[in-house]
């Protein structure tokens, strides 16, 4: 049977290093020019915790229905079925989450890390815009991570095959 496998955490890194390097050329490339540094919205910010706290609440939700599914079936309740189309679309926003916060939180850290470098430093509007977005993808990335490993499926035990007795006497020997 085919597993999924877990994000990598290179991958993450390789984001959040192309996101430092974009950072870094884009507000090198606007200094350059005599330009004002690119200054994010904070709107950015407040975006990338509302879709962390989605990601959180979404698989939150489908690991209490997948675990109470399973506790209901060894009680011989009711199972609530899990729609399968549902948690593989979790998984892949809970993915890209991981990979958008890594991008967001690196050029955020990118531009921070030029304005560093500045002999006269911004004033705080510039400032905390940025870091307001380091944290946002910061965020982001560790709630995609926790998200994926929410959406892991128990492992669940072997049906026992045909013509073999059960515990419940519904199978017959020869």
């Amino acid at each position: 049977m085919n597993r999924m496998q877990r994000t990598s955490p290179l991958a993450i890194l390789a984001f959040a290093a192309i996101g430092i390097a974009v950072g870094l050329l884009v507000q090198l490339a606007r200094s350059a020019g005599g330009s004002p540094p690119l200054v994010p919205p904070v709107s950015l910010a407040a975006t990338l915790l509302v879709i962390a706290v989605v990601l959180i609440v979404l698989a939150i939700l489908l690991r209490r229905a997948v675990r109470s599914g399973s506790d209901e079936e060894h009680r011989g309740g009711p199972r609530r079925p899990v729609n399968p189309f549902h948690a593989v679309r979790l998984l892949a926003g809970a993915r890209a989450g991981q990979f958008a916060g890594a991008l967001f939180a690196g050029f955020a850290g990118g531009s921070v890390l030029q304005l560093l470098t500045r002999t006269v430093p911004p004033p705080g509007s510039t400032w905390v815009p940025m870091l307001l977005v380091l944290i946002g993808g910061i965020v982001l990335a560790v709630c995609g991570i926790l998200a994926e490993l929410l959406c892991r499926v128990p492992p669940h035990e072997p049906e026992p095959e045909p013509g073999q007795d059960d515990a419940h006497g519904a199978g017959f020997a020869p």
